[in-house]
């Protein structure tokens, strides 16, 4: 891991190391990345882009595979 920044979640800032998956500073952040049809609060599951469980929007664009992105500084991410 290299030097850190900061990227939003939701509005607000969270600290990551350069490297990080967006899933995984989602979870460092204590929040969901979307709820199913049922309202239950979902967070990734596979790692690798095959469950879309960890799918959020990302710089404007919905429907990411967080998991499968690396965080860059200033990134904005909103999930639910």
């Amino acid at each position: 891991m290299g030097e850190g920044f900061s990227i939003t979640i939701n509005g607000k800032p969270v600290p990551v190391a350069e490297g990080t998956s967006v899933a995984a500073a989602v979870m460092m952040a204590n929040q969901p990345c979307r709820f199913s049809v049922q309202g239950e609060a979902r967070a990734p599951l596979c790692g690798m882009g095959i469950c879309m469980e960890c799918r959020a929007t990302v710089d404007g664009v919905p429907h990411r595979r967080t998991c499968q992105l690396a965080c860059t500084p200033g990134m904005e991410v909103v999930t639910g």
